[in-house]
């Protein structure tokens, strides 16, 4: 286990302590600020986010150690910062009561969120080492000045609504260096041994998983399902502390749900998680397949640490990390996908996970697991290598091997992946896709033989089918670019139309002859 311990201050740094609570704050403090969005425009300064380091990290300590509602800011304060810039920042709680244990540490890690966003002017995304936080002007003008309001503000949240938290002590650091050494030395090891726990614990192990909604404030309608094989989207909440939380707080946002009868043990179909689904999500979903990429798929909120999509053209399935800033080979970067697939959908073709997700073995089971992955950023697939079955793992190419569709399916030729020739889904042995259909070259040619006589084309989709939903499924397919095929001017010759390396599906070819105008001409 990694030793809980307060961080050390080096010698020479900048910094500042404020004991005991604030008086009075200057913004307002309402779950009505929940959703806030604050655009560039809109922004005085950034922290975390795409461009700097930072993370969000609690500690569980003894009470001796942890000296109740002080804050230390270490680097420049708010009052220091430039107006439009981006800043490291990290975020360290130590906690301590009765009840607190090492259990709770991500439960009351992940209420950061929740508690920030009660503040006016304050926006945070994310979690862990993906924080994203945006000030903005008007909180400036009102009087912010300093993180210590920041922090004193969100201690208070912590201690009115998890009375269980008798002492809490918080460390703000906006030093770059200090910020990089405590994220790679301190908090990714706490974040590792989180993560390791659930590996030994399987989704039939159990009689109810668990829910977390505290990013329906940014997607009213995401359910999120917490099973042992199935951490949350954001990668913050574990099966462990799903059960820790709720027990602490049945009425806070991570309650049981009982499994209910196992409907598809393959895709994790469970008729109580369905119930809760319909229930959660007002009734916008009635199905949750927890390891299914395709059929009803579990909905994506927004905090998603890593994303899927779906590729037609080779039939498999990629994966892009929050960190990843180049287009992925769909000519998408992770912040459009991010738009298309969050607000708590079910988007055919794109899904949203929390990295730990893995780690499981019930990895998109339902869809070939691993053997249907063709596409990762290298630092992603690094991170995860050792998830990743041996005799697949040098097939599944990185931005190295494949930036467009077309480097990709070579590459896939190449080394030879089951999407090529079909795959077989590990978990049953079944097949679930043909492969590629080599197609001979065709030409296809339409003789007209009358001069006035034009066929009259409708848009053509050139993209295959990626599957058909069930009758009420509530899926969206998101929206593809179409070909289209231009008509042809009529001649005395005909019309010859070439299609090459293309499918092609036409719902109808109406062919009819021009009206005469008027007046003869």
């Amino acid at each position: 286990m990694v030793e809980r311990k307060k961080i050390e201050i080096p010698e020479g740094v900048k910094k500042i302590e404020s004991v005991g609570e604030e008086a009075e704050f200057p913004f307002d403090i309402s779950p009505m600020y929940e959703g806030e969005r604050i655009r560039k425009k809109e922004m005085y300064v950034e922290l975390g986010g795409t461009e700097q380091p930072g993370f969000e990290l609690v500690m569980a300590l003894p009470a001796e150690e942890v000296e109740d509602m002080k804050v230390t800011v270490v680097g420049p304060d708010l009052n220091e910062m430039e107006e439009g810039k981006a800043y490291p920042y990290a975020m360290i709680y130590y906690v301590a009561g009765s009840q607190v244990e090492t259990d709770l540490e991500p439960v009351i890690e992940r209420r950061n969120h929740d508690f920030q966003n009660y503040l006016e002017g304050y926006m945070h995304l994310n979690q862990r080492y993906d924080i994203w936080i945006r000030i903005g002007k008007g909180a400036i003008k009102k009087g912010l000045n300093s993180f210590v309001q920041i922090a004193k503000a969100t201690m208070m949240l912590f201690k009115n609504e998890l009375p269980f938290i008798e002492k809490i002590e918080a460390v703000y650091i906006t030093d770059a260096e200090l910020v990089e050494k405590l994220l790679n030395e301190v908090a990714m090891p706490i974040f590792e041994e989180r993560d390791a726990r659930v590996e030994a614990l399987h989704d039939e192990d159990v009689d109810e998983f668990y829910s977390c909604t505290l990013c329906q404030s940014f997607a009213p309608t995401n359910v999120c399902v917490v099973s042992p094989d199935r951490p949350s989207l954001c990668g913050a909440i574990s099966w462990f502390d799903g059960r820790a939380a709720a027990r602490v707080d049945p009425e806070g946002p991570n309650k049981a749900i009982p499994k209910g009868d196992i409907i598809d043990p393959i895709g994790g179909e469970y008729s109580g998680v369905n119930e809760f689904a319909k229930e959660e999500s007002g009734g916008e979903y009635e199905r949750v397949k927890l390891h299914s990429f395709f059929d009803y798929p579990h909905t994506s909120c927004g905090c998603f640490e890593v994303i899927g999509f779906y590729m037609p053209e080779v039939d498999g399935i990629g994966w892009v990390h929050r960190g990843y800033p180049e287009p992925a080979p769909n000519g998408l970067p992770f912040s459009t996908m991010a738009g298309q697939t969050g607000g708590g959908k079910q988007i055919a073709g794109f899904l949203g996970i929390g990295i730990s997700y893995f780690r499981s073995k019930k990895f998109i089971q339902a869809d070939g697991g691993w053997y249907r992955v063709v596409w990762m950023p290298k630092e992603l697939k690094e991170r995860v290598a050792k998830y990743i079955p041996d005799d697949i793992r040098d097939k599944i190419a990185t931005e190295e091997d494949a930036k467009t569709i077309d480097e990709l399916k070579e590459f896939l030729k190449k080394v030879d992946h089951p999407v090529v020739k079909g795959v077989v889904r590990p978990v049953d042995g079944k097949k679930i896709t043909e492969g590629w259909v080599e197609e001979a070259e065709e030409e296809v040619e339409e003789e007209v033989e009358e001069a006035e006589e034009v066929a009259e084309q409708p848009a053509v989709a050139a993209q295959p089918q990626v599957f058909a939903p069930q009758p009420g499924q509530p899926l969206q397919l998101p929206a593809l670019p179409q070909i289209q095929i231009p008509a042809q001017p009529s001649a005395g010759g005909g019309i010859k139309l070439v299609i090459k390396d293309a499918k092609i599906y036409i719902d109808k070819i109406v062919i009819r002859k021009p009206e005469e105008k008027k007046g003869g001409k």
